[in-house]
């Protein structure tokens, strides 16, 4: 009988450790940073920025001085450049604040043949896009526990030197799960991973990001063999973020039942996100990853649905 192992290389493109797969990252970050772009220019259309003038600290636009307004509002060095008075506006500052979190951790590498990309590229060129359409429309995007809000064209590039510099430092360890903190009220968290993790420790982590009233936002990402499971004969079923295996016989005997225990995990962590008022999407790496931005954009914008979909 065949044997299929979820360590083969060559089935399923797993790197040898994790400080290898980092420096691949790092090689492919560019060609990252271009697909994120190209995803999120093809989204980008009907996408209405919230940037307007209002009460803030940031400078918007000079416009011509009105009749009957308060001389106290003319900028006169700008003024000086021609014949005309000028008011400085400054910027409506009601902008949200999104704060993004990839998983890099082990598991996220699973890539296989059914697959068009791994499933950290796919996590990655989704958060990377979604940060672009969102500074776009006006908005702030953090990496969760990484950087401060940031409202800048060159978002995509930013991050991503920033999960750069921190998979450089001597004690990054990739996680399942990100820290839990509390949000402030108003902003929302987007959390992409394949969530392949105790549901009781996603619930603490959701439980403290949304404290103080924060919304948020799970993408699920799925390899199209880890739904199929069409492994046959004896298979060696390996955990890459622990020492765990586990050995079948007849791999095919087993599918149903692991199928049951997929759905209810994600039964679990729907459940999760209903409660807590989030969204949850699953998207497979075997589909397009504009399906899941533009649909991701829909729940950005509404604020966070608790509604469970399927991307593809």
């Amino acid at each position: 009988m065949p044997t299929a192992s979820l360590l083969d290389p060559a089935l399923h493109g797993l790197g040898p450790s994790q400080q290898d797969e980092a420096l691949r990252l790092a090689a492919r970050f560019p060609g990252l940073i271009v697909a994120a772009r190209d995803i999120a220019a093809s989204v980008m259309h009907g996408v209405h920025g919230r940037r307007r003038p209002g009460t803030g600290e940031t400078f918007w636009q000079f416009r011509p001085f009105t009749v009957g307004e308060s001389a106290a509002r003319i900028d006169w060095r700008r003024s000086a450049r021609d014949q005309n008075l000028y008011v400085r506006e400054r910027e409506w500052e009601a902008a949200h604040t999104i704060y993004l979190w990839v998983d890099r951790s082990a598991s996220m590498y699973f890539l296989s043949s059914l697959a068009m990309q791994s499933k950290v590229d796919r996590a990655l060129v989704l958060g990377l896009a979604a940060a672009d359409l969102l500074v776009a429309a006006g908005e702030r995007v953090a990496l969760l526990g990484l950087t401060r809000p940031l409202a800048t064209r060159q978002i995509v590039e930013r991050l991503a030197e920033a999960w750069l510099l921190e998979e450089k430092a001597p004690d990054y360890r990739p996680a399942e799960l990100p820290e839990a903190m509390s949000l402030p009220r108003g902003a929302q968290a987007l959390l992409i991973g394949d969530f392949l993790c105790d549901v009781a420790d996603l619930a603490r982590v959701i439980e403290r990001l949304s404290a103080q009233g924060a919304n948020g936002h799970l993408v699920m990402i799925a390899d199209p063999i880890e739904e199929t499971f069409p492994f046959k004969g004896h298979a060696e079923l390996i955990d890459v973020d622990s020492p765990a295996r586990f050995r079948v016989g007849q791999a095919e005997d087993f599918a149903q039942d692991y199928q049951h225990r997929l759905a209810a995990h994600r039964d679990a962590i729907a459940a999760l996100t209903r409660a807590k008022g989030w969204s949850l999407s699953i998207h497979r790496t075997d589909h397009p990853a504009s399906e899941a931005l533009l649909a991701l954009r829909m729940r950005l914008e509404a604020g966070g649905m608790a509604v469970t979909a399927r991307e593809g």
